[in-house]
């Protein structure tokens, strides 16, 4: 027999039922050496008129990516209840404590957001974090935006993203909304730990589910930023909310895939990696995608990788510095729609 869980933790200044704008936070309570009866504080806004969907936006689900906290931030200052027909939920610092310190997991705990689902109200900081989302902000939500880039250790290729689903019908309109963001590509992605995700969270509870990656570094360009705004919107008109046009994109998204765990390639090696390609070149199966010198002594020839699979690459290691275990590149397919 299956017991009942405690209620959240968290707690909230927001009544998500009300017309009109609000700003607060989620309080979720938490005791340290700085502050005895603190709280990790995680703002909020809601914007609210009448009945219809509702859309959760989040950024910050990573703290060292913020294409997301930057549009989010500015949407949360601009968007006003007579643009809108139903309800939009934006919370720009998912995990907020990673946001402040700049990190892609939380100082905290060491939680990374992203693989912490479905939480747990007992659980560690990021795991209540995440019990709230999971039974509470998603089952408002007819459909959630959740925008990432590469943090400090990636470069990847402006994407939205969506995951192969066994209700066809719900993949087909998260496909849809991957599409219509605007980014220059839309991606299938095979995820290579899915099980713990967000994402996975929001689709087992059968809402649209649009995901991102929209540069990386761990800083953002003109372009990326733009991209990001253009793509939150666009995501607001097709959820039925924001009654306005869509904003096109300079070009026609390309569609593309991520079919497999080997498309993603990790180091064996400690050293500095020679990355010899770059993002959006096409490769094919057994050419040199990078070299791995050594950290240790001199006089030692490089560990060579080469491709595992013919295809674009998608994304590539940032750092120099690499590690046993670390993805150094990835591998994606054009997909043939129609």
């Amino acid at each position: 027999m299956s017991r009942k869980m405690p209620p959240s933790a968290i707690s909230t200044n927001i009544d998500f039922n009300a017309d009109g704008v609000q700003h607060g936070f989620l309080k979720l309570p938490y005791s340290s050496d700085q502050s005895a009866w603190g709280a990790v504080m995680i703002p909020i806004t809601i914007v609210k008129n009448g009945t219809g969907q509702t859309a959760l936006l989040t950024g910050g689900n990573h703290g060292d990516e913020y294409e997301g906290i930057i549009s989010l931030q500015k949407l949360s200052n601009t968007l006003k209840q007579k643009h809108i027909t139903g309800r939009v939920i934006i919370i720009p610092m998912m995990n907020h404590p990673a946001v402040a310190a700049g990190s892609r997991v939380s100082p905290i705990d060491g939680g990374n957001m992203n693989r912490a689902f479905p939480g747990h109200p007992q659980g560690s900081i990021t795991g209540k974090i995440a019990d709230y989302f999971n039974r509470v902000l998603i089952p408002m939500c007819d459909a959630a935006l959740d925008i990432h880039s590469g943090g400090k250790t990636l470069d990847i290729l402006p994407f939205a993203a969506a995951h192969r689903l066994p209700d066809k019908l719900q993949e087909l309109r998260c496909w849809e909304g991957a599409r219509l963001f605007g980014a220059p590509y839309y991606f299938f992605m095979e995820e290579m730990d899915a099980v713990s995700l967000y994402d996975t969270a929001v689709e087992k509870q059968g809402k649209v589910f649009v995901t991102t990656e929209l540069g990386g570094g761990g800083t953002t360009t003109p372009e990326t930023v733009a991209l990001a705004d253009r793509g939150i919107h666009n995501f607001l008109v097709y959820s039925g909310i924001l009654q306005r046009n869509y904003i096109d994109p300079p070009a026609d998204p390309k569609p593309m895939e991520i079919p497999s765990a080997k498309c993603y390639l990790q180091s064996e090696h400690r050293g500095v990696m020679e990355i010899t390609v770059k993002l959006g070149q096409v490769v094919v199966k057994g050419d040199l995608i990078a070299s791995i010198h050594s950290v240790e002594r001199t006089g030692q020839s490089p560990k060579k990788y080469y491709a595992t699979t013919e295809g674009i690459i998608c994304a590539v290691r940032h750092q120099s510095l690499i590690n046993i275990g670390d993805t150094f590149a990835v591998i994606a397919k054009p997909l043939l729609t129609g």
